[in-house]
């Protein structure tokens, strides 16, 4: 009996490698994938794992070839790139979607996945293998240090989030927190301090809100990712810049058996 080899392919990441450890296999700037089959599908279909909101990581993972790779490690615009990858190879390049356009129009509109490239970069600034960066706040010029997101940390931004909301449930406490728990966990030190106590005070009583945005654009700018902007007709015919929006419909195939 001839057992049949999966085909993959090999996805080009945002970072190109440039701040994984060397000893990484995602130090290549590259990661194998192989194509979705009829069985893949199952996990996406699992009740368990979509309440959960683990159906689409698990479904990564599964297509990811080395399996020496820790997906927690992935750095979230990576993540976004293999996301990209794998829909590109279960279902083809086009991708439906709507969007409200800039006259307030539901419109619809269409792109071609693979046109999706990665965000200009400027490796050079930066030094290969290391995840840390310092930033000096344009006003109080305190002096911060970060790492980009991977998947784990939004992982535990995500959990935490979801804890303030059950405690809070539709308070405005709630909301107003979403955005200062996401600012404890990127910031790694304030003045030299690493202590949580230290950073959890900064944010909550000394970060203005004029550095906390400056901040927030540099993080997102060291950021390696892909642009997910493209060009499309809106309800006036007028070409029209967008976010492609990925919504619970990106995985899942309009017909079914």
């Amino acid at each position: 009996m001839t057992q049949n080899k999966f085909p993959t392919e090999i996805i080009d990441l945002p970072s190109k490698g440039h701040f994984y450890p060397e000893d990484n296999p995602l130090s290549s700037g590259k990661i194998e994938m192989r194509y979705m089959t009829a069985r893949d599908e199952d996990i996406l279909t699992s009740a368990n794992l979509v309440q959960q909101g683990k159906a689409l990581d698990k479904l990564l993972q599964s297509l990811m070839v080395d399996k020496t790779i820790d997906y927690n490690n992935l750095l979230v615009g990576d993540k976004n790139a293999i996301l990209i990858g794998a829909r590109v190879l279960a279902y083809g390049k086009d991708y439906n979607f709507t969007f409200i356009d800039e006259y307030g129009e539901r419109v619809k509109g269409a792109i071609d996945l693979t046109k999706l490239v990665s965000l200009e970069y400027d490796f050079s600034n930066y030094e290969k293998g290391i995840n840390s960066f310092s930033f000096t706040l344009p006003k109080t010029e305190r002096e911060l240090t970060f790492s980009i997101p991977t998947h784990q940390d939004e992982m535990l931004i995500d959990v935490e989030i979801d804890a303030i909301q059950k405690v809070f449930k539709d308070d405005i406490e709630a909301v107003s927190r979403e955005n200062s728990t996401r600012l404890k966990h990127l910031i790694k030190s304030v003045d030299g301090k690493t202590d949580r106590k230290s950073i959890n005070e900064f944010v909550d009583n000394e970060f203005l809100s004029v550095d906390s945005l400056a901040f927030r654009t540099f993080v997102k700018e060291t950021s390696p990712n892909l642009d997910f902007r493209s060009e499309v007709s809106n309800s006036r015919g007028e070409q029209e810049r967008v976010a492609v929006p990925i919504t619970a419909q990106f995985f899942w195939p309009d017909s079914r058996v």
